[in-house]
This record gives structure tokens, sequence and C-alpha cells, in this order.
């Protein structure tokens, strides 16, 4: 099968995928999904929660009021997320940037893909995965995320990828083009799969069983 052909059959067997879009019970705001990216790295999202529910009662969730804070003040508001050290200065960051655009998501959405996750990447705390994550949830632009769960899929599917993000990426992205919300659906769909099927057993009783994925 091509990989439009696993995204196409994922959602036939699965169905739609609820995720974390703004306005779902899951993320009130483009910028708490932002927060969220980064505070869940390197941790699940049980510890991610209290802090979202502290800088929430502290700002809102509102750039202006997050760019108030110091990395003194913000480290015991997300020190549940732990890595703090890095992710309170990449959160405060993030709040200066969004400010060079006036807070104004807008204005962010109708910039080039391509610069935008160049920002996103010159802030230190944010690596590929979340600045794709923050690109495809919050900024309208489409892009396929390469995570754990999309190399573990990969490889039970029999696909020899390239082991660095940004080749694997480009690998998948050059054999099919999609729409911003299939780019959103697919990512969940794998990352839902992958919560599921947690290993080789699980994956030869599951739907894809069989399966072999081709990618020139």
């Amino acid at each position: 099968m091509t990989i439009e052909e696993l995204y196409r059959e994922m959602g036939k067997q699965m169905g739609p995928q609820p995720w974390l879009k703004p306005g779902t019970p899951w993320a009130e705001t483009p910028v708490e999904i932002m927060l969220g990216a980064i505070l869940v790295q390197n941790t699940n999202w049980r510890n991610v929660e209290p802090s979202l529910i502290n800088l929430k009662r502290e700002t809102g969730f509102v750039p202006a009021e997050l760019r108030k804070l110091t990395p003194a003040t913000i480290t015991p508001l997300i020190k549940t997320s732990g890595f703090y050290n890095r992710k309170g200065p990449a959160i405060l960051a993030l709040a200066d940037w969004l400010g060079q655009a006036d807070d104004n998501l807008d204005v962010l959405k109708h910039r080039d893909g391509a610069s935008l996750r160049q920002d996103l990447m010159s802030i230190t705390g944010i690596g590929n995965e979340t600045a794709d994550y923050i690109l495809m949830y919050t900024l309208d632009h489409g892009i396929f995320m390469v995570d754990t769960y999309a190399r573990r899929l990969f490889t039970w599917l029999g696909a020899t990828m390239p082991k660095t993000y940004p080749a694997f990426q480009k690998k998948v992205l050059s054999q099919f083009q999609l729409e911003l919300a299939d780019y959103q659906e697919f990512h969940a769909l794998i990352d839902e799969f992958g919560k599921k099927i947690k290993n080789d057993a699980d994956f030869e009783n599951s739907f894809l069983a069989g399966q072999k994925l081709v990618v020139d």
C-alpha cells in the first residue's frame, strides 16, 4: 500500500479522531496548544495538566501576560512538567516571538510555513516535532510529523526510512500531498493506533497485519 492508501485505510477502520484543536474540550485556545506542545516534551499529559492550570490562572494564556513572567516566576508554575529550566525559557521566548507579530495569529498564518518553522526552530527548547505540532495545530500549515508512533508503524509495515527527522519527513511528503485537516487527522490516527498497538504481537492482531508499505 502507498502512504496515502495507509491513511485512507486507517481512517476507514478507526473512524474520525478527536484531537487537540482550538475550541475542543482538550484545548481552549491556540496559545494553550502551543504551551502544551512544549510542556509535554519528555513527559506525559497527566504531568502537563497541572502546569497548564497554573499558567491559565496566572496568565489566561494571553501572550502579553506570559511576557510578564520571568524564568524565576514561571518555574513553580510548570514544575510538574519536568525539565522546567528548559521549558520555562522556551515558553517565554515563544511569547516574545508572538509579540513580534503583535500576538496576531492570523498574521502568522499567512506567512510561509518554512519561514515560520525556521523561527520556531530557532527557539531553544523547540525541536522538529514541537515546531511541526505548533505549525499544524495552531498556524494552519499541514505537515507530516515524524514521532515515535510514526517510526514504529512504518517499521512494522516494512518501510525502510531515513533515520533523521527532516529526511524521513521529506521522503513521506514526496509521496503525497494532503490538505491541512487530513495531515491533522493522519497524525491523530497514527498516534491513537500507537497508543493501543504497543508491540509486535499487537500489530499481528491489528487490521494492518500483513500489509506492506511501499515508499519510493
